[in-house]
């Protein structure tokens, strides 16, 4: 690991609780802009390699500095067992400042641990809401964010929604997304994508890049094999780079038929997945980092969900549709007209800030907690 700020804080100070892919992307360079002062704790949430070490060796950081292993658990089995964790390790090393990311179980535990050793708990991407009480992580970003002591949040709409709830504006600073960062940093050149999709026989814009993952959508039978039939009928070719946790539900539901008609492959490092995202056609997709990320590179994704946390791509580079013909329906459109769709995108700023938001995390963790 290698620094690319200097802070005046100790080492090992600041603590990082983390333990699942999307937040190795967006707290990698904080990690890195915090230098010897950065104590990287992960819990376990995500420990298969494919969805965490990669991310780790993506961003060229060090192994994390404590591993505390709490995956392949129930929700409140994984929470409970994380706040233990985190709470004897906070006690028996105490930090002057938790730092935790987005809307995860592992989030959740960082703040509760934090908060009840009475240490600041920072939020980056903080405000983000969907209010739709039936996603897990809804609960939990709105738990974190009401137990935090300084708030990132990404956007205005983001701060907007903290200060709807009674958060004062001394607790909130908008610093845009980390996302953008990560992205800028990690996006192959030109020619380096047209090498990888040589290798995976793909023609620039030729073909859509997917993934699925999301419970509302792999764990129910009738939901699942919707987006699937969609996938396959479409007439652009599909690249899906399937998460274990699908792949065993598409088992499970005896849908192992309609995979064949889909171009499977096995989870890929995110330089990699970048690449195919931004020489493809477009994106379907449940995740919520692929809805950030298009705005950066440049291209559109259909986001299938019954709700989003992340209104500010909605109707520029995302599209929100629930599993059924509007899948096919919006592709076909797109599809018409690959290279205007492209062009048209390639106008359009990014909502989600310049490239800086980790310098700015990183300046007000040092302020705070200079203070204290």
């Amino acid at each position: 690991m290698y620094p690319l700020h200097t802070t005046d804080l100790p080492a090992r100070s600041v603590a990082i609780v983390l333990g699942t892919r999307p937040e190795i992307i967006k707290l990698a360079h904080v990690i890195r802009l915090l230098g010897p002062a950065a104590r990287v704790v992960h819990t376990g949430q995500h420990y298969d390699r494919g969805l965490s070490a990669l991310f780790i060796e993506a961003f060229d950081l060090d192994e994390p500095d404590v591993h505390l292993r709490v995956g392949g658990q129930t929700r409140g089995s994984q929470i409970g067992s994380a706040v233990s964790a985190l709470d004897e390790h906070l006690g028996d090393d105490r930090p002057i400042a938790v730092v935790v990311q987005g809307d995860t179980n592992t989030a959740l535990a960082g703040a509760i641990a934090g908060n009840a050793r009475e240490i600041p708990v920072m939020h980056v991407e903080a405000g983000l809401r969907s209010y739709d009480r039936r996603m897990p992580e809804e609960h939990n970003r709105v738990l974190i964010d009401h137990m935090g002591d300084l708030l990132f949040a990404p956007t205005q709409s983001a701060e907007k929604n903290l200060l709807e709830e009674g958060i004062p504006d001394s607790r909130i600073r908008v610093t845009g997304n980390t996302v953008v960062e990560a992205v800028l940093e990690l996006l192959p050149d030109p020619n380096e994508r047209i090498a990888l999709l040589d290798q995976c026989g793909l023609e620039p814009g030729s073909y859509i890049l997917s993934t699925f993952h999301r419970p509302e959508n792999v764990d129910d039978p009738a939901r699942f094999a919707v987006v699937l039939e969609q996938l396959v009928s479409l007439d652009f070719p599909v690249v899906l780079p399937l998460h274990p946790r699908s792949t065993a539900r598409a088992a499970e539901h005896g849908m192992t038929g309609l995979l064949q008609g889909i171009h499977v492959v096995e989870p890929i490092g995110y330089r990699e997945f970048l690449a195919l995202g931004a020489e493809s056609a477009f994106l379907i997709s449940d995740s919520g980092g692929v809805q950030e990320e298009v705005s950066v590179y440049k291209r559109s994704v259909i986001v299938v969900r019954r709700s989003t946390e992340r209104p500010e791509v909605l109707g520029t580079f995302a599209e929100l549709v629930e599993p059924g013909p509007e899948i096919s329906a919006i592709a076909r459109h797109w599809g018409a007209d690959i290279p205007g769709l492209h062009q048209r995108l390639a106008g359009l700023p990014s909502p989600y800030g310049d490239g800086t938001a980790s310098d700015q995390i990183v300046k007000e963790i040092g302020a705070l907690v200079g203070d204290s």
